[in-house]
């Protein structure tokens, strides 16, 4: 079947389409669309929510629907890639009366203040609240990256104190992490100034998506797996070649708290531009955003 749409004259930017569009309230959203009850949403603010994983359990024994998978592309020169594609086939779908739902990435703010931009789709393909879904979103990549860094100094802290792991300072892999491309960032020296500052040695920064707190988040099924799964991370080694995990280290559970919201519930944005609920995972945006500043 065919639909005839108009396309406004002149076509309005993305940022005057997010703006100008009318929000339904996330819970109303959820209610209505997807027939989620407001007890099962942890809501950030009207327009954004978070899905308890409880209330998911409840469906296992739902049919499953159908998945396409949209694939990696090389977006145009108007910036039309999987994002939009994902965006505009659920609307679609749903124009054609097909119950659908869009699942997407987290973007980070590496690469929306970089060439890349944005990542809501664009034009009328497009998720909202635009600005708040490129910024920040629902907390995630902050609660990452605090964890990210509070291992970094607990291991710069045990060094200091007397390193009775014997850890060789020029094994530590363990870097610091930061949601922004800064490519100054990406070698540096720590320990500097005296020693009341720590022991001196080489270091850097990634981007908050490339930290394997990330990637044990996206994997991790519940707070004590994920709590496992931090103590499993590897951040040096001793002076007789041992690895020395964050375990080692008695970090896991300081660790689990900050990322730990997160497996707990599934983060969803509230509507797209002109259909369906869009859902957002906070897993790692893309390979070329996980890749360092």
């Amino acid at each position: 079947m065919s639909i005839d749409v108009e396309a406004p004259t002149p076509f309005p930017s993305d940022i005057e389409i997010a703006e100008r569009a009318d929000i339904t309230p996330v819970v109303d959203l959820a209610r209505e669309t997807l027939g989620i009850p407001a007890d099962a949403l942890v809501p950030y603010g009207h327009t954004k929510a978070k899905i308890s994983l409880r209330w998911l359990a409840g469906l296992e024994d739902r049919p499953d629907g159908h998945l396409v998978l949209v694939t990696g592309m090389s977006p145009t020169p108007a910036g039309e890639g999987k994002t939009t594609t994902s965006v505009g086939l659920a609307d679609a779908l749903r124009r054609i009366g097909e119950e659908s739902i869009v699942a997407l990435r987290e973007p980070s703010m590496g690469p929306v203040f970089g060439t890349k931009g944005g990542a809501a789709g664009g034009g009328f393909a497009q998720v909202v609240p635009m600005v708040d879904i490129n910024l920040a979103f629902t907390g995630d990549f902050a609660a990452v990256a605090a964890a990210n860094n509070l291992l970094a100094a607990l291991l710069d802290n045990h060094l200091h104190h007397g390193n009775a792991l014997d850890i060789d300072p020029r094994t530590v892999t363990w870097k610091r992490v930061v949601d922004l491309n800064d490519r100054a960032l990406r070698d540096i020296v720590v320990g500097l100034g005296g020693v009341a500052n720590g022991v001196p040695r080489e270091d850097g920064f990634d981007i908050v998506v490339a930290s394997e707190v990330m990637a044990v988040l996206c994997l991790a099924t519940t707070l004590p797996d994920l709590r496992r799964r931090l103590g499993d991370i590897v951040v040096a080694h001793t002076r007789d070649k041992r690895p020395v995990t964050a375990r080692d280290l008695h970090a896991q559970g300081a660790l689990a708290p900050r990322p730990g919201s997160a497996p707990t519930s599934v983060p969803r944005s509230s509507s797209t531009s002109s259909a369906g609920p869009p859902g957002y995972g906070p897993m790692s945006p893309s390979s070329s955003s996980a890749c360092g500043p």
